[in-house]
């Protein structure tokens, strides 16, 4: 890495590492963020970070001062007042507005400054909001207001726009996308009859998009407020006076808009963006003249001199601060801005901007040059102009998806799954704005329709539908961000996702592999397979037993994960959420027919009939994982016992009937489950079989990158899968070719390769999570298959079902250790 950082300061040395902030780059990291050694934190548009001398400086501020609510006179009161004056004042130096012109109103954020604008602007059915395709979710939520208004709503895409040109011709040659919705009235034409006043339109668009990173041309606030009134031809004319606002959420961290220059109407910011502390306060900065015109409804404490209870009658504010800020506002997170303020401006916004620049430009040149063994590009990135030499329209975001050496597409939840792995954060999906992920992605709108109908939604892991990608991978830096961030975000690209060769066995072809499993023949391993455990886990993520024999039902192993534990909420809890579930031990005496349970956290052990209780006042459905079931909700003296275990209310509930028919996705090879098999609570399959061989095989591998890296060895046993089966005397991995399993008379059918997540790294037996990523990292090194890491197989038990079950009862079958596990492979298995 070193010669690599020596070439890039050569190249980028004098916008690199603030040389003249009394820091460098790499002594503020050292200082104040030593909270990110070993990671990579590449959110910066989504939230950047403060620094340890930010927050000291809070929490002196607020031990030696007392400030008191503003609406009052006391000292504490008038020590509040000047508290915000003077962040007001920052506010607006920050973006170079005159205190004549403008005024600085706080709000929770950017999308309470919006739904401000939407809500008091004064649409009429003459009025037009229009705004650019690459808006977010939150400038786009405008629309609502207009359209419900009787206004028209229009979306424009602004292609390539260096030189805006004469305002005539760069408006007229827009693409127009109109709505409107007739049946409409406006607030204004509902009082006052029909309307004749003047009529006011909204232009809204980003500083910079945060979806790709694209700047857009401030200018456009001169070039709309030029348009003589009037902007469009046939079908569409919107008349009347244009104000403009600037979404300065992302760009305000690098380059806030200069309304000296550009004279917009208004420009919403967030301070976490900025400075990473305080969340949840954010200012909207409107011109005086646009602030008389936005027509406001309701009032509160604070924003009226006087109102009285028993007659219409209200006397609102005239500062027009007071008047837009209902209640009182977020004072103690007013007063903290200034010290976020003194860290930006020491280092100056022009180095920031330098900085992140370089560094996002040298990642872009990077990506750009990562091709597979067979030459095929790897890295698609999304915006424009990123070929050029530094492009000063393309801010230090960097929005892409990436493809394997035989074209498909990687998902970006894959991404985002190893990257944690690698220590790196990053942020996946469309990141609320529809229209730019539209837009790059190539999705029309069957496109996304039929993505809608195929059940993806936001903040799903539904990456890839119909060959196409529903969203992208996004990395953006911060003024603190290091090139040894860069570096190490690209060396991840390069060992997880390049293909140095381009042999078949490397390409991830499900059609050619299909083909090998297109007949089917029984095969006895040569030195036998052998049951060697059998475990139950009665409770969905609680410990399991071990036993040497154990009956099989419908539903897989009897009474395996029959009973789940519900939050106080209704949800699911699982050692994911809690980890105390897995110190509950739990164990099964068929004879006696009782669950006994205990944990080191309650003095006493429970114990719990198995016998079903079909009391109708305590039945329920309930939903899990996307299927109804019927449940038996246990009553207090349990649910106390459980709440004790784990700290935390909670409801212990058994599956009473289920009927689990969707598809099962598996590992890419074979078809899907197509069939109705009954499962209780369990994830994904009735049965996870674990091979000893295999186990010992990424134990070998722990034991070389641990040799490799100095690092203390990690060794990982059969359970800390959770398998119900585990068995010996297979070459590793060979089970992933199975088809189906005789163990004695029972016959199994494979489902596939189990998709391993974080919960492997939890400790069984302490319910610790390792800090380490281990072995979910080494297992994603060489066992990852279309996004997956898979580890395991899944069984479902097949269970022959007679025509007449009362004439022929269904032989009942018994697991035991021991017995010979005999695999049916594909016959084009190797």
């Amino acid at each position: 890495m070193e010669g690599a950082k020596n070439d890039f300061l050569r190249r980028f040395g004098d916008d690199y590492g603030y040389l003249n902030a009394g820091k460098n780059v790499d002594e503020i990291r050292a200082s104040e963020f030593k909270r990110l050694e070993g990671l990579v934190y590449l959110d910066h548009a989504g939230a950047t970070l403060y620094t340890e001398a930010q927050i000291q400086a809070v929490f002196r501020d607020l031990s030696a001062n007392v400030y008191g609510n503003p609406h009052s006179q006391s000292d504490s009161s008038k020590a509040t007042s000047e508290v915000i004056s003077e962040a007001r004042q920052q506010v607006l130096s920050y973006f170079n507005a005159s205190p004549k012109d403008y005024k600085c109103i706080f709000t929770s954020g950017v999308t309470g400054a919006l739904k401000l604008i939407g809500e008091t602007f004064p649409w009429t059915r003459e009025s037009c909001f229009m705004y650019t395709v690459l808006n977010h979710n939150s400038v786009l939520g405008i629309r609502e207001y207009a359209l419900n208004h009787g206004a028209t709503a229009l979306s424009v895409d602004i292609e390539e726009v260096e030189h805006l040109g004469s305002s005539k011709t760069f408006l007229d040659n827009l693409q127009y996308s109109i709505l409107k919705r007739s049946e409409a009235i406006s607030k204004v034409e509902l009082q006052n009859g029909k309307y004749s006043g003047k009529k006011y339109n909204l232009f809204a668009f980003p500083s910079e998009c945060n979806f790709s990173g694209l700047k857009f041309p401030l200018e456009l606030v001169n070039t709309i407020k030029e348009s003589a009134g009037r902007i469009g031809g046939r079908p569409l004319q919107c008349w009347g006076s244009w104000l403009v606002l600037i979404d300065a959420a992302k760009g305000s961290a690098t380059e806030p808009p200069d309304l000296a220059i550009y004279p917009a109407d208004f420009v919403v910011c967030s301070f976490y963006k900025m400075f990473g502390f305080p969340t949840g306060l954010g200012a909207l900065v409107v011109r005086n003249e646009a602030a008389r015109l936005l027509k406001k409804t309701y009032f509160s404490g604070g924003t009226v001199s006087a109102a009285f209870a028993d007659i219409d009658f209200v006397k609102k504010r005239d500062n027009i601060e007071q008047s837009f800020e209902d209640g009182t506002v977020s004072y103690l997170d007013i007063a903290s801005i200034h010290h976020g303020f003194c860290v930006i401006n020491t280092l100056t916004m022009p180095a920031i901007a330098r900085h992140t620049a370089c560094l996002a430009h040298y990642t872009r040149s990077k990506m750009l040059e990562l091709k597979h063994g067979n030459g095929l590009k790897v890295c698609f990135l999304y915006g424009r102009t990123v070929e050029k030499e530094y492009p000063l329209n393309v801010g230090p975001t960097i929005a892409f998806n990436l493809k394997r050496a035989d074209g498909s597409w990687v998902g970006y939840h894959e991404v985002e799954k190893l990257a944690s792995l690698s220590f790196i954060q990053l942020r996946t999906g469309c990141f609320c704005n529809p229209g730019a992920c539209a837009k790059f992605l190539g999705l029309s709108h069957s496109d996304l329709l039929s993505n809608l109908e195929a059940g993806h939604v936001c903040w799903d892991d539904n990456d890839v539908l119909h060959g196409k990608p529903t969203g992208a991978v996004r990395i953006s830096f911060g003024y603190m961000s290091t090139f040894e961030d860069a570096e190490k975000f690209l060396t991840f690209l390069k060992t997880s996702f390049v293909t140095k060769t381009c042999s078949l066995m490397n390409l991830h072809s499900t059609e050619a592999e299909e083909d090998k499993f297109s007949d089917v023949g029984w095969q006895q391993l040569e030195d036998g397979v052998r049951l060697k455990s059998i475990t139950i886990y009665p409770i969905k993520s609680c410990a399991g037993f071990t036993v040497s024999r154990w009956p099989l039902v419908d539903s897989g192993l009897k009474y395996d994960r029959e009973w789940l534990v519900r939050g106080p909420n209704g949800e699911i809890l699982t050692q994911k959420k809690v980890r105390r579930l897995c110190q509950i031990r739990t164990c099964i005496d068929l004879k006696q027919g009782v669950l006994s349970l205990e944990s080191r956290f309650c003095k006493d052990k429970l114990q719990i009939s198995l016998q079903k209780d079909s009391s109708s006042s305590l039945l329920e459905e309930m939903n899990v994982f996307g299927e109804r079931y019927l449940v038996h909700v246990y009553e207090k003296d349990v649910n106390m016992w459980f709440a004790k275990a784990i700290s935390l209310p909670c409801t212990l509930v058994r599956c009473l009937s289920s009927i689990y028919g969707s598809c099962l996705s598996n590992d890419g090879r074979r078809l899907c489950r197509d069939g109705k098999s009954q499962v209780n609570f369990a994830n994904e399959a009735q049965l996870l079989l674990i091979s000893e061989e295999s186990v010992n095989d990424l134990n070998n591998r722990l034991r070389l990158k641990d040799a490799k890296e100095c690092a203390q060895v990690l060794t990982v046993d059969a359970m800390r899968f959770r398998p119900n089966l585990v068995i010996s005397g297979a070459e590793a991995y060979v089970e992933d070719d199975w088809t189906s399993v005789h163990i004695e008379k029972a016959q199994f059918s494979s489902l596939g390769g189990c998709s391993r997540c974080q919960m492997i790294n939890i400790d069984q037996e302490s319910g610790e999570a390792h800090k380490s990523k281990e072995p979910l990292a080494t297992l994603a090194s060489y066992r990852r298959v279309q996004g997956k890491i898979l580890f395991g197989v899944l069984l479902r038990y097949d269970n022959p079902v007679s025509e007449d079950q009362e004439d022929n009862p269904v032989e009942e079958h018994w697991l035991e250790v021991g017995q010979m596990v005999c695999p049916s492979f594909s016959l084009g298995s190797p």
